[in-house]
């Protein structure tokens, strides 16, 4: 008889200012979903090749260098993060695993196949009303016959907001799968490929929400599928690889 294969891992990077609270609530929200995570962060080693899906989290701006935009002296940036998020969403994608992205994890999704933002969506949408919290005040609509409306159903949904950046130009094989009344994007994915999928809202502080938990829930089945179709490797990061898991 064939034992049951263990939780998939999940990778999940966060911001080197914040992480320390927010990978805990992520790592919750993986581990009701039926995962495990993994903590990535930079000053250690991290290679999409030792998990079975990948969160990108949300904090700090993106270098506009990585998109060709300007330079904004307010913004709050992290370059080695910026590299290392770069390097494994491009790994990810040549393994097929599974990537999700919160806020900031989304824009980078859609930079590294070559989109751009908005650097101030208040600048962009002048109409937009200004939002700043983790309560579900926001109302996005959810575009039919995507991913996304499979996942969360094609009911508008609730969210919070912590951005003053968005998605402007998409990238290449993304699609949007949400927006907000004024018109600025809240989700992009794929549209082809293993799940590759970013909100603009924070579903982890949602977890007592059954629609926000149901994104986390996506990842990891895809995860677990991705997983597998391949062969069994053993548990445990590879040699020299430290870890934090929970």
């Amino acid at each position: 008889m064939m034992l049951p294969r263990s939780r998939p891992v999940i990778g999940i990077t966060t911001s080197a200012r914040s992480g320390w609270r927010i990978f805990p609530m992520i790592a919750m929200s993986v581990l009701l979903a039926g995962g495990r995570a993994r903590w990535f962060h930079v000053g250690r080693p991290a290679h999409a090749q030792e998990v079975d899906g990948l969160i990108v989290g949300g904090g700090d701006d993106i270098s506009a260098d990585l998109y060709n935009g300007e330079i904004m002296l307010e913004s709050r940036i992290d370059p080695e993060r910026d590299a290392l998020e770069k390097r494994l969403i491009e790994e990810a994608a040549e393994l097929g695993r599974p990537v999700l992205g919160i806020c900031r994890g989304a824009q980078m999704i859609n930079i590294v196949r070559g989109g751009a933002l908005h650097q101030d969506i208040y600048e962009t949408y002048e109409d937009a009303k200004r939002m700043w919290t983790v309560l579900p005040r926001k109302t996005v609509e959810i575009c039919p016959e995507t991913r996304l409306s499979a996942v969360m159903g094609p009911k508008d949904a609730r969210v919070n907001a912590l951005h003053t950046q968005s998605v402007s130009r998409l990238g290449q094989g993304l699609r949007l799968a949400a927006r907000d009344q004024w018109g600025i994007t809240q989700a992009v994915e794929s549209t082809e490929g293993p799940l590759t999928l970013g909100v603009q809202w924070h579903p982890e502080h949602l977890f007592y929400a059954r629609r926000q938990r149901a994104i986390f829930r996506a990842l990891v089945a895809a995860a677990r599928e991705a997983r597998d179709g391949r062969p069994e490797r053993a548990e445990g990061p590879a040699p020299g690889i430290e870890a934090v898991e929970i």
